[in-house]
């Protein structure tokens, strides 16, 4: 037994209403809720199930991990979302919602298939120098991509930055992350003259002055998200980097926590910088550069006794001589 699809999504703008007034969660986020709910509701739509129980939420599972290709990790927040919702129907006293089967869905135990890749010093400042700093445009994005590094800020972060985010006087930023959750952050004083030069031309853009919003599109409207991710792949093109891995926004997020990591920051610092409740979150984006493997491989003890016999003369290192194949024919 289960709720019927009719009763099941009769209650979707009530739950955002209630999220955003209630718990005060960000547009980001209650956009993302709303698109995974409509996702569902059109799987469900489509595969003509009249009701919202066990199977179909397996069915669901299936769906986005063998046709949308869809993570373990982006599944199980799909499943999170319609765990809330669920929630929230229940307490609507919608029939039969206590046997909704989300809260007992196994969540899928997958890591990153891959670590996340980060930028070295010199494909930062590829990127960074191609940014034409001489139009307000320019100084803008510039401003944007540095926060992104030197702060660690997720592209939904910088969207959610107004003109208060920013405390002059004690040269602060005050941030909200995740699930409404506020962290301050100190403004290094290159980040703090990057900022200043990008406030000097505000002004400039249209309509700035009635607008809340940090960062002002050419409308003079808060910049989107897509627009931002947009414009650093076409930076990242112009900079002509030569990487095996996609660059996007959220790379300066994996580079700024690499690069900590690499001057052997400590890792509880890096995860309250990078705003995650647990070190879980943390530990996949703090992966040691290249360099630092190659530096720890030549303190092995077994590489430090070669060298030194090599050096003394006490190996005797020559190449084998020249393979002479025998003539099979009689």
């Amino acid at each position: 037994m289960g709720v019927t699809a009719k009763d099941f999504f009769e209650y979707v703008d009530a739950f955002m209403d209630y999220r955003k007034t209630v718990y005060e969660i960000s547009e980001q986020t209650i956009k993302s809720n709303r698109t995974d709910l409509k996702l569902f509701e059109e799987f469900i739509e489509h595969s003509q199930h009249d009701v919202i129980n066990g199977p179909s939420a397996m069915d669901f599972q299936y769906y986005l991990k063998k046709d949308r290709k869809n993570s373990g990790r982006s599944i199980n927040r799909k499943i999170f979302a319609l765990r809330s919702y669920s929630h929230f129907i229940k307490l609507q006293d919608v029939p039969h919602s206590e046997d909704l089967p989300f809260y007992d869905v196994l969540k899928i135990r997958q890591g990153y298939q891959n670590r996340p890749d980060a930028l070295t010093h010199k494909q930062l400042k590829l990127i960074f120098n191609a940014i034409d700093r001489n139009t307000c445009l320019g100084i803008r994005d510039y401003a944007i991509y540095a926060l992104m590094y030197l702060t660690g800020l997720r592209v939904g972060e910088i969207f959610e930055l107004n003109m208060d985010s920013i405390d002059i006087k004690n040269k602060e930023l005050h941030v909200l992350g995740k699930g409404s959750k506020r962290r301050k952050l100190h403004l290094s004083d290159e980040l703090f003259l990057v900022i200043s030069e990008y406030l000097a031309v505000r002004k400039y853009f249209y309509n700035s002055d009635k607008t809340k919003a940090l960062f002002v599109s050419k409308k003079g409207n808060r910049l989107a998200i897509r627009t931002m991710e947009d414009n650093f792949k076409k930076l990242v093109r112009k900079a002509g980097l030569n990487v095996r891995f996609n660059v996007t926004c959220h790379t300066l997020r994996h580079t700024f926590a690499s690069h900590l990591n690499d001057k052997d920051v400590e890792m509880l610092v890096i995860q309250s910088l990078m705003g995650h409740a647990t070190s879980r979150s943390t530990e996949p984006y703090i992966h040691p550069s290249y360099e630092k493997m190659k530096e720890a491989m030549e303190r092995l003890p077994g590489v430090i006794f070669m060298n030194r016999l090599i050096k003394e003369g006490g190996l005797n290192l020559r190449f084998q001589g020249r393979y002479r194949k025998e003539s099979r024919l009689a």
